[in-house]
C-alpha cells in the first residue's frame, strides 16, 4: 500500500507500507529521519505528531484519550494531528497523507 508522506519543508514522497503497520513504522522504515518517534510507539511522547489529510479523518480509529492529552501539549496542534504510532495502516488507508508536523 501507499503511504504519502509531505517533510516539514513541503517535499512530497511516496512510501511503500506493509498494511498492519503504524504510521510511524511505516515512515521509520520508509526513511522519514526527521520522525523522532522517541518513545518507539508506546503512545507515551507526541514526537510522531502528524496531519492527516483531512480526505482521510473520517477513516481512521478514533483518538484514545491518552493520544488526545498528549496532543493538547503541543504548541502545533491543528484539527487533523494525530500520533502517527496511533494510526494503524490497512487496506483501506491506502494512499494515506500525512504532513510531519513541527518538533515542539
Amino acid at each position: 500500500m501507499k503511504l504519502n508522506v509531505v517533510t516539514r519543508e513541503g517535499v512530497e514522497s511516496v512510501i511503500e507500507a506493509a498494511a498492519g503497520l503504524t504510521v510511524m513504522e511505516a515512515l521509520r522504515e520508509g526513511g522519514a529521519d526527521e520522525l523522532l518517534a522517541l518513545c518507539g510507539g508506546c503512545c507515551s511522547c507526541a514526537t510522531c505528531h502528524v496531519y492527516v489529510d483531512p480526505a482521510f479523518a473520517g477513516m481512521l480509529s478514533p483518538m484514545s484519550s491518552d493520544e488526545d492529552d498528549l496532543l493538547e501539549s503541543s504548541d502545533h496542534r491543528q484539527p487533523g494531528s494525530r500520533l502517527s504510532c496511533q494510526i494503524k495502516l490497512d487496506d483501506t488507508l491506502d494512499g494515506l497523507k500525512v504532513k510531519i508536523a513541527p518538533e515542539d
